[in-house]
């Protein structure tokens, strides 16, 4: 599912945002927008939400899926009732961010996405409404979070079906379940060119989609980070959340994240899938869940992220 989210990076289009209110992060390249919903009572503790890969908005939908799942907007909600405020954006190239990517995708590095969520985090930071600054990151988010976490100095790090090995070993083992040995063979040599931080001399013309020369600057850059060691160097508070039903990211992802932090609370949600609801997992019921609105997200996960924001202090 990388490798599809990859080859249709471009293809979002401008979402409405959930109820909420506006607030925008200014950056050198235009305006990320983003949605602030507040508990009922503050000052309070306000975390910052990033998404996963590919065209996924603020809600946690994307124009490739065939409906809402609304994931991310239903944890902003349901953190909210537990006296969390949130703020979670389209980022840069997606949705009502879409101006923010000028040039196109082959000037779009990884550690944009890293700048912008550090900006966010000293943006709320600054605001005295909140007292405690916390960061919670879904799927590709998760990479994105701890380490923008720990340039930012927040307050607590929160991962949510998040890899524990670097890409290129995730994208080799999806590929190796749908392409043949020859050609399994020649999308790793160009990985391992990748990882090397070279262009790859050729790619395979199937897969042009994944590996087209304009993706190329991007794949280099976020292939050159591996999420253990980056979790590995957090000295806040961190939370680790994995669901037994995900078809993306596995429990063995979630344990070597743990493995690399043994400071951090390890949390497996029973019968959570990759987008955080409850769905057992049989394909068909899988791929429902993707665009099921009417699903809520787990309540366990939920309560462990209130219960780590809630025993956070403030760093500095």
């Amino acid at each position: 599912m990388i490798a599809a989210a990859l080859a249709a990076m471009m293809l979002a289009s401008v979402v409405p945002a959930a109820p909420g209110d506006t607030i925008d992060l200014a950056t050198p390249n235009g305006t990320i927008a983003g949605t602030l919903l507040l508990p009922a009572t503050c000052p309070c503790p306000v975390v910052l939400i990033i998404a996963g890969s590919g065209p996924t908005d603020r809600d946690g939908n994307s124009p490739l899926l065939p409906g809402a799942n609304n994931s991310l907007k239903y944890l902003a909600e349901a953190l909210a009732a537990k006296g969390i405020a949130s703020v979670r954006y389209d980022k840069r190239g997606i949705g009502a961010s879409r101006a923010a990517m000028q040039g196109g995708e082959a000037d779009l590095r990884f550690d944009d996405y890293v700048d912008d969520a550090a900006g966010w985090l000293a943006k709320l930071r600054a605001d005295h409404r909140f007292t405690t600054v916390s960061v919670v990151g879904h799927s590709e988010g998760s990479l994105i979070g701890m380490i923008a976490a720990r340039r930012a100095k927040a307050d607590a790090f929160v991962s949510i079906a998040g890899a524990g090995r670097r890409a290129g070993a995730i994208i080799h083992e999806q590929l190796a379940a749908r392409v043949p040995p020859e050609l399994l063979a020649a999308a790793d040599r160009t990985i391992a060119q990748l990882e090397r931080g070279e262009t790859p001399d050729s790619a395979p013309p199937a897969l042009g989609a994944l590996f087209r020369p304009s993706v190329q600057p991007y794949l280099i850059s976020w292939f050159k980070y591996d999420p253990a060691a980056e979790i590995a160097k957090l000295t806040i508070p961190t939370l680790i959340v994995q669901g037994t039903t995900d078809i993306q990211v596995s429990v063995a992802d979630a344990k070597a994240l743990g493995a690399a932090q043994p400071k951090a609370t390890l949390v497996i949600v029973d019968g959570m899938n990759h987008v955080m609801k409850s769905v057992p997992a049989d394909q068909a019921a899988q791929v429902k869940s993707y665009g099921d609105p009417s699903l809520p997200v787990v309540p366990q996960l939920v309560d462990a992220i209130a219960a780590l924001v809630a025993g956070t202090h403030r760093s500095s």
